[in-house]
């Protein structure tokens, strides 16, 4: 019988080394397909919220435009939204390279849209909301602290002063008369 005792002190090595390279080599094939279908489902996600927010801003210039006495600084936020908007890269920035201006940083691009559609939302008296496009009928609420029922007149006069509502909900009478 002759073997070698050199290997069989490092058979436990062997064996280690073997199933790290044969994980790996899966790891990396269904990590590439995982890390794609990840980024499809994010990045749908991402131009959702996009949407939602650039038809808003084009929905509330259309009105605000069609005012006799415009207010600048609403169309000032509306206009800067959709800029930021327009940034926004339309195909995936990291498939051809470095861009031209360096590296884009998409997180901070997308904080700031949030946050000058929350600016645009304060300055109209509207509340923040995201509606999911799944149909349910509930709501993402996007910064609401304020105290109250939700979507109370009291609620947006305590929240901007005494600023008048821009759609006003009257009361509707709903005794029926036979």
């Amino acid at each position: 019988m002759d073997f070698d005792l050199e290997e069989l002190v490092n058979v436990e090595q062997t064996f280690y080394e073997d199933g790290y390279q044969s994980g790996f080599a899966h790891g990396r094939i269904h990590g590439s397909i995982e890390g794609r279908a990840l980024g499809r489902e994010k990045g749908f996600e991402m131009w959702e919220e996009l949407g939602f927010y650039e038809g808003f801003a084009i929905m509330w210039k259309a009105i605000v435009s069609s005012q006799p006495a415009p207010d600048e600084r609403t169309l000032n936020h509306i206009r800067h939204l959709l800029e930021l908007i327009a940034q926004f890269p339309r195909e995936n920035p990291s498939a051809g390279g470095a861009d031209a201006q360096g590296e884009l940083d998409i997180p901070k691009l997308f904080r700031q849209i949030r946050s000058r559609y929350k600016l645009l939302c304060a300055t109209l008296g509207v509340r923040p909301t995201l509606r999911a496009a799944d149909g349910s009928p509930g709501a993402v609420e996007l910064g609401h602290t304020g105290a109250g029922s939700p979507g109370s007149q009291e609620d947006g006069e305590k929240r901007h002063g005494a600023r008048k509502a821009v759609w006003a909900v009257q009361p509707q009478n709903t005794e029926l008369n036979f």
